[in-house]
């Protein structure tokens, strides 16, 4: 009766390890993956320069009345 009791406690404790290994090594694929796809390759920072995507010009005002 001991010895079955060991045998069901030692078959326990591998599957219980396997389990947790397999699931901390997906946990660790599946969030270096979201990480790639959310920023798709791009390095995601803080900048000190400001970006500027549009600056007031003739050209500009030229451009937006052919475009409407």
């Amino acid at each position: 009766m001991q010895e079955s009791r060991r045998d069901f406690a030692k078959k326990t404790a591998i599957v219980v390890g396997a389990t947790a290994v397999g699931a901390t090594a997906l946990a660790a694929a599946n969030s270096s993956e979201s990480k790639e796809t959310d920023s798709n390759g791009v390095v995601v920072g803080h900048s000190p320069k400001k970006e500027v995507l549009y600056k007031k010009s003739k050209a500009w005002e030229e451009f937006y009345k052919q475009a409407l």
